[in-house]
């Protein structure tokens, strides 16, 4: 186990390929972020309509070198400044982890530097910490991604519990499907909110999944589902117009956005807690923004989220987290091993001192 003297500055490499992103970044102890650059392969998968994990591995094994040396050169530093390599671990698609954690153990087995893995949902959840406004502990984090939507009472780094987890389809899984069955552009999210921006937001009522009992946890699937034969529908009626999508596109949003307001109410009732975090990709959602904010206004409480460029995977978060578990003197052997799956409540806490 590699020991690190925790009151002298460090340099932390951040490298992510959980998905589709390979995003690279340069965290220092005590200047904060000098620099990230991040390279979406948006473009290589939207003809399949979704990620093809063969073709996703390839393009971060030809992306990432060039990404460190573009990182570098934007801090104008060397390798030999690198205190440190953290790499995301998991979870994510298995070919895509490997990709970045093969060239992290090497770069550090090159550069003799320890290096560590990061759980990416740890990631996110601590991305906000990379503003000049951070989160004071404990706080509720609403974690929504394409992936994972989580309800988690966090009370330090690595002391995670998760009070709420989605059943079937995260909200970032249901905002892409939506689009699929809308037949709009691949990626779905984003997509849906623009022809959401133009819709009639009482001309439809969706439900609002799984508010009506008590509990944390969340589902989207049958709202998916009802926003589909809402669809078709309309089709039967020949109503099937670019309006009429953008109204569903409206109703679909403000239901997800609006179940996701009562979960995180009654989160933060439930722990009595006043502060909250919102993070992932699905954070950057416009429609979510305003009712979490309009929430904690009400409550005279505090928000958080990442800048938008940080809720949708990056290499600044990892390197952020990394930085702190290599603080806590935490590292892996070369032996690495990727976890596709990973609970994040299994985690290592961390002591305070480090934070």
């Amino acid at each position: 186990m590699h020991t690190t003297d925790i009151n002298a500055p460090s340099l932390t490499l951040g490298i992510e390929t959980s998905c589709d992103e390979t995003g690279i970044a340069l965290y220092h102890s005590e200047k904060g972020l000098l620099a990230h650059s991040l390279y979406s392969q948006v473009k290589l998968h939207a003809e399949y309509g979704g990620v093809v994990p063969e073709l996703a591995s390839r393009d971060h094994v030809r992306k990432i070198l060039p990404l460190v040396r573009e990182t570098l050169d934007k801090a104008q530093t060397q390798p030999s400044d690198i205190t440190g390599i953290a790499y995301t671990r998991g979870p994510g698609l298995m070919g895509a982890l490997l990709s970045g954690a093969a060239v992290a153990r090497s770069l550090a087995f090159a550069w003799q530097l320890p290096a560590v893995g990061v759980h990416h949902m740890e990631g996110h959840l601590l991305a906000p910490m990379l503003e000049n406004t951070q989160p004071e502990f404990p706080f509720i984090c609403l974690l929504v991604s394409g992936g994972h939507s989580m309800i988690i009472r966090v009370d330090g780094i690595g002391r995670y519990r998760l009070l709420g987890d989605t059943l079937d389809d995260a909200a970032g899984e249901a905002f892409d499907k939506t689009a699929k069955m809308l037949g709009l552009g691949y990626p779905g999210g984003p997509e849906v909110s623009k022809r959401a921006l133009q819709g009639v937001s009482d001309r439809y009522k969706f439900p609002r999944p799984m508010v009506d009992r008590p509990g944390l946890d969340m589902s989207f699937s049958g709202l998916k589902t009802y926003t589909l034969n809402t669809w078709l529908k309309a089709k039967d009626e020949n109503d099937a117009t670019e309006q009429t999508q953008a109204d569903i596109c409206r109703a679909f949003e403000m239901a997800v956005a609006d179940t996701l307001r009562i979960k995180c109410k009654r989160a933060l009732e439930q722990e009595g807690l006043n502060r909250l975090v919102v993070s992932g990709g699905v954070s950057a959602n416009r429609e979510i923004r305003e009712q979490l904010t309009a929430l904690m206004d009400k409550r005279r409480g505090e928000v958080f989220f990442p800048r938008l460029e940080f809720c949708t995977d990056n290499g600044a978060m990892i390197a952020y987290a990394g930085s702190k578990r290599l603080a806590a003197g935490q590292s892996d052997d070369l032996n690495f091993a990727c976890q596709p799956r990973w609970d994040l409540e299994s985690l290592t806490p961390i002591d305070d001192s480090v934070v």
